[in-house]
């Protein structure tokens, strides 16, 4: 555990030294900050694995660096710590998806737990990374969104390039690509990875559905064919199909 990084972000000295020894004595690492942007300026970002953050704070409060790290694609567990519980407060926290909203003062073995858990959640779900590459911004942002909704990870992209050279190929587990996109189209893209020897399982999406592009990419073995809009319930089903390695293709408007 000495490898899973912690960092607590609070403007009180005394509640950042005290939850860092605390988070330490579980045999984790830990990291204190007095603000959300000495956090951010800090370098640590991508090391942490889990985030404590006091809910209001000189500067960017908790929420906003909540906000903050979802625009930027970051999806670090989140557990709130607040001496001021509001019910409004936790529920904007908690729909955005944070892990625990906790009232100062709280106890060793509840932070404990829920670190744990919050740990337990991010190992499950860096498993399960969904890339989506669709052109629409807002197509994008509401797919992941979704995505997340259903507790995988998922990273967004707005060209088959701006993926392939995101580095994050290896690390997605299934690909949701709307069919026309400028540049390098959805069909293309598939036979892109099937040319380079990569099976990510593929669903397509498309407002403009037709018969022959459909035949293609489900010939070119896509596990679905998407028109938009489609429910939640459909995405869910066929994601977690795709991560079986269920062979069987779904078409579907």
């Amino acid at each position: 555990m000495a490898r899973e990084l912690i960092s607590v972000v609070d403007d009180d000295e005394s509640i950042r030294r005290t939850t860092a020894l605390l988070i330490e004595s579980f045999g984790f690492r830990a990291a204190a900050f007095e603000s959300a942007e000495s956090f951010l300026k800090s370098g640590q970002l991508h090391d942490t694995l889990c985030l404590i953050v006091d809910v209001q704070m000189p500067g960017l409060n908790g929420l906003q660096l909540q906000s903050h790290l979802a625009a930027e694609g970051c999806r670090i567990p989140i557990i709130f710590i607040t001496a001021y519980d509001d019910k409004e407060s936790r529920r904007r926290a908690m729909q955005a998806g944070a892990v625990a909203f906790l009232g100062k003062p709280f106890s060793d073995e509840q932070l404990l737990q829920i670190i744990r858990s919050a740990l337990r959640g991010e190992r499950k779900a860096a498993r399960n990374l969904i890339s989506v590459v669709d052109d629409d911004e807002s197509i994008r942002r509401t797919t992941a969104l979704l995505i997340e909704s259903f507790g995988f990870r998922a990273a967004a992209f707005e060209s088959a390039d701006a993926f392939l050279r995101s580095g994050q190929l290896h690390d997605t587990a299934c690909l949701i690509v709307d069919v026309r996109m400028p540049g390098t189209s959805g069909l293309e893209f598939q036979s892109h990875l099937a040319d380079e020897g990569c099976r990510i399982p593929i669903i397509f999406i498309t407002a403009y559905d037709d018969k022959e592009s459909r035949r293609r990419a489900m010939q070119a073995g896509a596990v679905a064919f998407l028109g938009k809009p489609f429910s939640d319930e459909q995405l869910l089903q066929i994601i977690r199909s795709a991560l079986g390695h269920e062979k069987r293709g779904t078409e579907t408007t």
